[in-house]
């Protein structure tokens, strides 16, 4: 029988918060050119927590940040979210047919139309965040460290450098220091970047942003071993894309090398460890807690 989670009343609200934001400063479907608009819209509208949009506006609420000023950044960070997935589906990555309990975008709208959907959400992320006028009460150089922070997780030395060490990896027996970096790069940089991002935008002071910046390296790992943990015990249904599409594929992953049971208790030790960085918040920070608490809870 299925153990039911339940989710956190702020992730239900913070994401109703995002997708209105989403479905506001994305173009309309009716937009020329239309075909590219709705592969871009599909994807985004597929489904998904908004994770990391959520830590984002989550990471400003600790500091005491201007949360809803900074709503336009942390749709960018979706956006690039969803391309990253887009791209990672594609035939010639993992060739997925689902993402978000859907078919993915490259089955509905062909390969070459989701790979312009992939880059077109990309480079407008970028122009989204960069807005000015949306963003006004932002310092343009704040909004310029914060683009920054993003820029390098996702680059040759983040998301994609990950992708490509774990693309290389595949059905090749490799050591753990590797399957950190792939973890750590693929999944866990965004995430940080998105904790750190917050921080950067609500100019907290150094003391507070390198505590996000611990608990951001210490969840982001985690949550790419849950994720990992999940393709092997989860059903479809329940993670919303090919169940056992890993262990398929001969990826690299934690219960692959560890196991599942070892894997878990590594994923709570970085959650609980990750956690006690933000020891000296008060109570605005219990919405970073209760996300990483949840996210474990999710594994039993």
């Amino acid at each position: 029988m299925q153990v039911q989670h339940q989710v956190p009343a702020y992730l239900n609200q913070m994401k109703e918060e995002v997708d209105k934001a989403l479905d506001q400063y994305l173009p309309p479907s009716s937009q020329y050119p239309k075909s590219l608009i709705k592969s871009m819209r599909y994807s985004i509208f597929a489904g998904g927590k908004r994770l990391r949009p959520i830590l984002v506006l989550a990471a400003a609420e600790a500091v005491n940040g201007p949360v809803h000023q900074i709503i336009p950044f942390s749709l960018g960070v979706e956006l690039i979210h969803t391309y990253t997935l887009i791209h990672d589906d594609l035939p010639t990555l993992d060739n997925d047919d689902l993402r978000r309990g859907k078919p993915t975008n490259h089955k509905t709208f062909g390969e070459a139309t989701a790979i312009l959907a992939g880059d077109a959400l990309q480079t407008y992320a970028f122009q989204l965040m960069t807005d000015t006028k949306i963003m006004k009460e932002i310092p343009p150089k704040v909004v310029l460290l914060a683009v920054h922070e993003l820029s390098r997780a996702v680059g040759p030395f983040g998301t994609i450098g990950g992708q490509m060490v774990d693309l290389e990896s595949e059905d090749n027996a490799i050591a753990e220091s590797t399957l950190e970096y792939i973890h750590t790069h693929k999944t866990g940089y965004l995430i940080s970047a998105s904790i750190r991002s917050g921080g950067i935008l609500s100019q907290c002071s150094d003391k507070d942003l390198e505590a996000l910046t611990h608990f951001g390296k210490y969840i982001g790992l985690a949550f790419q071993i849950i994720d990992d943990i999940l393709d092997v015990t989860g059903d479809q249904a329940r993670i919303g894309k090919d169940a056992k599409s890993d262990v398929k594929s001969k990826k690299a992953t934690y219960p692959a090398l560890f196991g599942v049971e070892d894997s878990k208790k590594k994923a709570q030790k970085l959650i609980d460890d990750g956690i006690a960085f933000l020891d000296h918040f008060d109570g605005r920070a219990d919405h970073l807690r209760d996300i990483a608490s949840y996210f474990i809870s999710r594994t039993y």
